[in-house]
């Protein structure tokens, strides 16, 4: 199966280095021992056309385990990525017991020294939203495709990271300050996030908007300082398991934007545009950051397309087919279209997301594309219990002592 993504199709494909494509799979995570293939000795690149096709050589630690399915599916979209990739084509292997030592003991290692890096878990998907600018309703696409998401049962984060822009806590209906409590395994503080239980899932929710006295005070932070609130969220924040984290992004291609690629390299980005040209336009500046940061875009998604007046009769304000543009010249999908109704904006104000209490056609599509996202583009990660895993109890503890 082939799989493109290019920013710019008419341009000349030039094949990625071998050292490109290994930065490439150090963002495929092994969901049960928590490290990036290349660490793990799983897999590398073997080989690279001058066509732009790629060869990766897998091993498994044995060969039937149940996650050979998602590490594929992970392996060739995060390679795909590269704008000179032409096809991605993996050789598997199954790994003799001196290898599946190597690889266990490594793990053992990364469990003990490199554990609190994040204290997002290895199983969590994680979703950027992003745009290339502001005013293309991103905030308010992040609280309808969280709250739709976890009312199909998930656990889901939601990570406000507009410091500056934050809009989270009211649209969904939370203020209370963020506390600090002391956590037994790390023997040190850990944030507590903000919950809403939503059906039968459960959101967890950080923002800076829970940190300052009131909606109106205004943060003024340097750059270095949007980063350090960002990282501390990542590490400092009593998590705990979660199916999906949608991180709200701020606009542009800054120093948060960056310091979230770096952290979370397994992040997929999901695009948000209005119709028009402009936006589209200045939406796949994200794109290319993506690309050059190693993200995988896992869509599109296009925001404001279209008033339906009562009698059904559509008007374009904002112009036509901008998703669908941006979609193709990058080369991913688009996940859906929200259209311009009043409701989402007053669920946004009252803090009762459209995607949970409304009906008609923007609820709707918010609903409809948070199913896309578990059921096709980003499903959630299913621990497959594969034997190889070696991991004790002992181990898994003393993993929990060096958060």
């Amino acid at each position: 199966m082939s799989y493109r993504y290019a920013l710019n199709m008419s341009a000349v494909r030039v094949p990625p280095s071998i050292e490109e494509v290994t930065d490439l799979l150090r963002g495929v995570i092994d969901p049960e021992l928590g490290s990036d293939v290349v660490d793990l000795g799983m897999a590398y690149c073997a080989e690279v056309s001058d066509r732009g096709e790629v060869i990766i050589s897998v091993k498994l630690t044995i060969g039937g385990c149940p996650l050979r399915a998602q590490i594929k599916k992970d392996i060739e979209t995060r390679v795909a990525t590269h704008p000179g990739v032409s096809h991605v084509k993996i050789e598997w292997g199954e790994m003799n017991a001196e290898e599946r030592s190597a690889t266990m003991a490594k793990a053992r290692w990364n469990a003990k020294e490199n554990a609190a890096d994040t204290a997002i878990s290895a199983t969590t998907r994680i979703l950027a939203i992003a745009s290339g600018k502001g005013g293309v309703g991103k905030s308010s696409v992040t609280v309808n495709l969280a709250a739709a998401i976890a009312a199909k049962g998930f656990v889901v984060g939601v990570l406000d990271a507009d410091i500056w822009g934050f809009s989270v806590p009211r649209m969904l209906g939370l203020d209370a300050r963020l506390e600090a409590e002391h956590d037994p395994i790390s023997e040190r503080p850990k944030i507590q996030p903000n919950t809403r239980v939503v059906g039968k899932g459960l959101l967890k929710v950080v923002s800076t908007g829970f940190l300052v006295e009131n909606e109106s005070t205004a943060l003024m932070w340097r750059g270095l300082m949007l980063t350090k609130a960002v990282e501390q969220f990542l590490n400092d924040v009593a998590w705990g398991e979660m199916d999906y984290l949608l991180i709200d992004m701020p606009p542009g291609t800054g120093d948060v934007q960056m310091g979230l690629a770096r952290m979370l390299p397994r992040t997929d980005m999901i695009i948000v545009t209005t119709p028009s040209v402009n936006a589209q336009k200045v939406a796949i500046r994200a794109a290319d950051m993506a690309r050059r940061s190693y993200l995988r875009i896992a869509g599109v998604i296009e925001n404001m397309s279209a008033f339906v007046c009562e009698h059904g009769t559509s008007y374009s304000l904002f112009g036509t087919g901008g998703g669908q543009n941006l979609a193709d010249e990058i080369g991913v999908p688009l996940l859906g279209q929200v259209p311009i109704e009043a409701a989402v904006a007053e669920g946004g104000d009252s803090g009762e997301p459209v995607s949970l209490v409304g009906v008609g056609l923007a609820a709707d599509s918010f609903r409809a594309i948070a199913n896309l996202i578990v059921t096709e583009t980003v499903p959630p990660v299913q621990m497959a219990g594969c034997s190889a895993r070696t991991f004790t109890e002992a181990e898994v503890t003393l993993r929990k002592r060096t958060i």
